[in-house]
């Protein structure tokens, strides 16, 4: 199930009236992963919500991968997850046994966090569709958003991208073995890790790369940081088999919605192949972080969080939000 296309949905989320509290540090007129509610002066709710329908056979796995991507919005801010609420939609006439499976991969995913799953919500539905509504806190005062990237900062991803890709192969039979299984593994692997290790450098800025694919989420950042990110396509890193199945044609929606939603803020140089361009508008399944982190902390990040890479760097704006070479 793809994501509403972004630029549509913009349009109608800029219709809404605007709503009056002073509560509200990071709200939906944001674009940012979650929205943050101050309840004290050294407390807010950090509150998140994402579903989607299965990206992998197995039912467990599907389950754990749809907790993670959940619990990474919140992550993404820097937070601590709490609790969760579960959305179940299911056919009324399907195999109970298999959405069992389901709620236990994501219960164990959650458990694993220390996050426990305190109730939820299911619908009949013919088309399977499980994710769940995480609440997490933070310090007001220490909330990490996407608009917050700096000039002289490195872009940091800390995944591998390209899981669109593979899970459209893997729907047309046509991906290796070893290939759906990386993108499981990515798909998987919690940001957890990463956000600690941000929070502890001091991040700029973040956002979880996620259904607007990595030039998508590099895009808000950068409309919301009011800078240019400037992204070495050689230097990100992509999943195994990536180039080959987009140049078999297996793309989702998400690479035209997305190409869309930047219009002419992304400006692509001519050397990057069309198959790469496609690689970097490709949706994402529980993505990597992309972190905007001043350059003297770069290495020790590394250092700290496996698989993550250096892709760019951050600098004054100009008629461009997002260059990639």
């Amino acid at each position: 199930m793809a994501k509403l296309a972004p630029s549509d949905l913009a349009q109608v989320l800029s219709k809404l009236p605007k709503q009056n509290s002073e509560n509200v540090i990071v709200g939906f007129d944001r674009s940012d992963d979650a929205g943050v509610f101050r309840l004290t002066g050294e407390v807010a709710l950090v509150q998140t919500i994402d579903f989607f329908t299965p990206v992998a056979d197995d039912p467990y796995t599907y389950g754990r991968i749809a907790a993670v991507n959940a619990l990474n919005d919140v992550y993404a801010m820097g937070g601590t997850p709490l609790s969760a609420l579960s959305i179940v939609c299911y056919p009324q006439k399907g195999d109970w046994d298999v959405l069992g499976e389901i709620l236990a991969g994501g219960q164990a995913a959650m458990n694993s966090e220390n996050v426990v799953i305190i109730g939820g919500h299911s619908v009949d539905d013919q088309e399977i569709k499980i994710g769940y509504a995480v609440t997490g806190t933070i310090h007001p005062e220490r909330v990490i958003t996407n608009s917050g990237a700096r000039p002289g900062d490195v872009l940091v991803l800390t995944k591998s991208i390209g899981t669109g890709a593979i899970n459209t192969a893997v729907k047309n039979g046509v991906a290796r073995k070893s290939t759906e299984a990386a993108a499981i593994a990515a798909m998987s692997t919690s940001a957890a890790a990463a956000s600690a290790a941000m929070v502890r450098a001091g991040a700029s800025a973040c956002t979880d790369v996620t259904g607007f694919g990595l030039l998508g989420h590099a895009f808000e950042m950068a409309n919301g940081s009011d800078v240019l990110l400037t992204i070495d396509s050689k230097a990100v890193p992509l999943l195994p088999d990536v180039i080959e199945l987009i140049s078999q044609g297996m793309l989702t929606r998400g690479d035209r919605n997305n190409r869309l939603y930047v219009g002419d803020t992304v400006r692509i140089a001519g050397s990057v192949s069309k198959e790469m361009q496609s690689a970097l508008f490709d949706p994402q399944t529980a993505g990597g972080l992309l972190i905007s982190l001043e350059r003297s902390v770069a290495d020790r990040f590394l250092s700290e969080v496996e698989g993550s890479h250096v892709i760019g760097e951050v600098s004054e704006r100009t008629d461009r939000l997002v260059e990639v070479k």
